[in-house]
């Protein structure tokens, strides 16, 4: 388990980040106009770069195709269809090929919290077998059962979210730049914090959720050289009912509003409604994950309190899988979803970041030209 750390930041800890974004100190009462700042509050003390109207995003998918004779498997980590999270999205993703590709049939199966990697090769053997072709494995925990099952079915095409580590010629990653996202949803948690006190609670420390910590703790000290961040995760790696806990995210959430925090971001799969909870409990502010987690029914009653969400585009990158596998052209799909292929971003739903959003869109455009190099591991 990891233990609670509360930063609060120096000046001097914030000089290269600040170069690097080419920020200047907010000038408050000095009389000078700053427009792409004007919805910046006490917290706040770094000025957003520019945004520019011109700027575009855009997936990679081609033209539409008839996918009608794919058979889709769909293996689900823990929390499988309805976690209103990760795995939601990759479901999203093959509903839409549905509806505008034609595929007719799709077989889910879902992970269990406890299961063995044998249990993970059988579900992917037993697709294959069927005759599930592709079969879209979702999450990096299904990496070594992959390895294992795709050479025994050569002209079965496997794709993997979350892991790039399988390298048989039909395997094909899906993977993203969740810390890219998460740089965004921590700027707007700056701008939104009232006590200049954001968190984070993360269900499993692996190196994966750790990228959206890292984010999330670089874009927060990019808006703000005096923002105090608290970090939580749920189950250290290898126990991964820390993504099936919404008990244990209600407590972890819950002490980091008791500490001060006002505005908590969470990225634990099934574990965020407890963040929900917690923030709707404490009067505070959540950010969701994957999803848009507003408009998500499993947490409808909580909608109120998710000021926004880091998307992280798993419906796209699925279905422009399908969409490229049925029209053959497999080498078109990004080598990683970033923002600049729409594959992480943020979410508006609710207006809560709709203020906000030239401020957004300058640090969003600002990553994309790479003037600023967001962080995948978390900054000491």
């Amino acid at each position: 388990m990891r233990k609670t750390r509360a930063t609060t930041l120096a000046a001097t800890a914030m000089a290269a980040a600040l170069a690097l974004t080419g920020c200047a100190k907010d000038s408050g009462n000095s009389g000078s106009s700053n427009n792409n700042n004007a919805a910046a509050g006490s917290c706040v003390t770094a000025q957003a770069p520019a945004a520019t109207a011109a700027s575009t995003s855009s997936s990679a998918a081609g033209a539409k195709v008839d996918a009608s004779a794919l058979r889709v498997g769909l293996a689900f980590d823990i929390g499988g269809r309805g976690d209103a999270s990760f795995n939601d999205a990759a479901a999203a993703g093959v509903d839409k090929a549905k509806s505008e590709l034609g595929v007719k049939d799709v077989r889910e199966s879902t992970a269990s919290p406890t299961e063995d990697e044998a249990a993970k090769e059988q579900r992917l053997t037993q697709l294959a077998t069927d005759g599930y072709n592709p079969i879209v494995a979702v999450g990096f925990a299904y990496a070594s059962a992959v390895q294992a099952v795709a050479p025994k079915f050569p002209n079965t095409k496997f794709a993997i979210v979350d892991d790039d580590s399988v390298t048989a010629p039909n395997v094909t990653p899906l993977v993203f730049s969740e810390e890219q996202g998460s740089f965004l949803v921590g700027v707007a948690a700056v701008y939104k914090s009232k006590n200049c006190h954001v968190g984070f609670v993360g269900g499993v420390n692996t190196p994966l959720i750790q990228k959206f910590e890292a984010g999330f703790v670089a874009g927060a000290k990019a808006a703000s050289n005096k923002v105090q961040i608290t970090s939580d995760y749920l189950t250290p790696a290898g126990d991964n009912t820390g993504f099936q806990d919404p008990a244990k995210g209600n407590i972890k959430a819950a002490a980091e509003f008791s500490a001060g925090a006002d505005v908590v971001y969470q990225a634990a799969g099934a574990s965020g409604k407890g963040v929900f909870q917690a923030a709707s409990a404490a009067k505070g502010l959540a950010i969701g994950v994957d999803s848009d987690q507003y408009n998500q029914a499993t947490v409808a009653e909580y909608k109120d309190v998710i000021m926004t969400s880091m998307l992280k585009r798993v419906d796209v990158a699925v279905f422009d899988y399908i969409q490229a596998l049925a029209g053959n052209t497999l080498s078109s799909l990004p080598k990683r979803f970033d923002l600049s292929v729409d594959g992480v971003g943020y979410s508006t739903s609710g207006g809560r970041v709709d203020d906000i959003k030239p401020q957004l869109e300058g640090y969003r455009q600002a990553i994309i030209s790479g003037s600023i190099k967001v962080p995948t591991t978390p900054q000491k």
